[in-house]
């Protein structure tokens, strides 16, 4: 069996006053609310995401 890498990442950052597809992003990671914490698989797809809005979230180490 293998193990599922996982990457934890956090919303630190309103989304207000930044690109719609910044925006789009920011709900596709699945963030509701502000400074919240969300844990998905770390692959190609999810890292992209975060590169696209680094001034918005941050990867907490595990």
């Amino acid at each position: 069996m293998t193990e599922t890498k996982m990457i934890r990442i956090q919303y630190y950052r309103s989304k207000n006053s930044t690109p719609v597809k910044h925006k789009l992003v920011v709900k596709g990671l699945g963030f509701t609310r502000l400074n919240q914490i969300v844990e998905r698989v770390d692959n190609e797809s999810i890292r992209g995401m975060v590169k696209a809005i680094p001034h918005l979230v941050r990867i907490l180490e595990n």
